[in-house]
């Protein structure tokens, strides 16, 4: 059974950084592309970020530059490095695992399709204020 936990998250001013971690079990780690989502309050949820098998990473065109996906097989970790946060990037924050696909794929904004993904983590709350 794929679990998904994640931690991290929180609030912070305009500029802070934040951290998610996203600890998997229960299907081989490594193999299939692993993204992060977010839900604004009465928006669709979006992929923002994205991390295949080989560490090829997307990114959505508003976090660019901002957030960073990484992971650590040895841990059976990922992570979301979030800086230069804005008030905009407040939302609930999932983490997501597609094992049906070793490659992630996005549209032609960088953003992973909700559809592709059938594993999801509990979400974190981010809050950004001004």
């Amino acid at each position: 059974q794929v679990q998904l936990v994640e931690s991290g998250g929180g609030s912070v001013q305009s500029g802070g950084t934040l951290r998610f971690s996203c600890v998997a079990s229960g299907y081989t780690y490594s193999k299939y592309c692993m993204a992060w989502f977010r839900q604004a309050a009465g928006k669709d949820r979006e992929g923002v970020a994205s991390i295949d098998h080989d560490g090829n990473t997307n990114y959505g065109d508003s976090v660019k530059g901002r957030f960073t996906i990484s992971q650590d097989n040895a841990k059976n970790t990922f992570y979301l490095q979030m800086n230069d946060l804005k008030p905009e990037d407040t939302a609930m924050y999932y983490c997501a695992v597609d094992t049906s696909s070793s490659v992630c794929v996005t549209d032609s904004g960088g953003y992973s399709y909700t559809w592709a993904f059938r594993h999801w983590g509990q979400g974190t709350q981010v809050t950004v204020s001004s």
